[in-house]
């Protein structure tokens, strides 16, 4: 059974690819996301996003419980390695 205080918040772009793609590997496994689209974020916003993502620029950025996990790439390595269901319980 899925932990309903499992937070995952998402970073994203209108038009970005790999955005789209983290997307479905959430949905296809049924993991409630919250996205927040930056596409019109301000220079410091982006700048906040950014320390958040541990100095990362690239879209998107996802957290697990306030964790930063990355992008779209880690995202699926998690999900290779069998530890995505885990953080997400």
């Amino acid at each position: 059974m899925k932990n309903i205080f499992v937070t995952v918040i998402i970073y994203t772009l209108t038009h970005c690819p790999y955005c789209t793609k983290a997307k479905k590997l959430l949905n296809q496994k049924n993991i409630s996301y919250e996205e927040i689209i930056v596409d019109n974020y301000n220079e410091r916003q982006r700048l906040e996003l950014q320390h958040k993502a541990s100095g990362q620029r690239t879209l998107p950025q996802i957290f697990i419980n306030s964790k930063h996990i990355g992008g779209c790439d880690a995202l699926y390595e998690l999900e290779k390695a069998g530890k995505l269901d885990e953080l997400v319980k």
